[in-house]
């Protein structure tokens, strides 16, 4: 004959319970990045290496044209960088910092990705042996074809 289960061992195993099926729903944000680049463009080699040191698992294909890719994945010609990258449901366009992808991860907005138009003198991958840098905004693609500032970088 078993004995019936006191309240507290009810409480234990519905706490416990519940807290496995919570685990369970949450995922990790992928680190997998797939970047679509020129073979011939060297700042995207280097914003690579930033993203790869930032513990980023990265995977390069080589294009003709980038900007294939680029309005493929719906990002307007006017926020156009010289490289596109993929990462879980989000595109990455252009000098976009590892920490603002890290925070698009960690926040899920429902949104196309990030985007960082041009070429911004400072930013990941285009870092001048001077130090000079140029201040710069990371733009947050939104569905309908908008954008709103995501962060700011001095």
């Amino acid at each position: 004959m078993t004995e019936p289960l006191s309240r507290r061992a009810l409480l234990i195993v519905g706490v416990s319970a519940a807290a496995t099926a919570a685990c369970a729903q949450t995922t990790r944000p992928s680190s997998d990045l797939a970047v679509y680049k020129s073979p011939t463009c060297g700042c995207c080699s280097a914003w690579v290496e930033h993203m790869t040191a930032a513990g980023f698992q990265v995977q390069t294909t080589e294009v003709a044209d980038p900007g294939v890719v680029r309005r493929a994945r719906g990002v307007p010609d006017p926020l156009a960088a010289c490289h596109t990258a993929v990462i879980g449901r989000y595109v990455l366009e252009g000098h976009v910092p590892a920490e603002d992808v890290r925070r698009l991860l960690a926040e899920r907005p429902d949104a196309l990705g990030l985007a960082v138009p041009a070429m911004p003198l400072g930013s990941p991958g285009m870092e001048m042996p001077d130090g000079r840098r140029e201040a710069y905004e990371t733009l947050l693609l939104l569905n309908g074809g908008g954008t709103r500032v995501f962060a700011r970088h001095a």
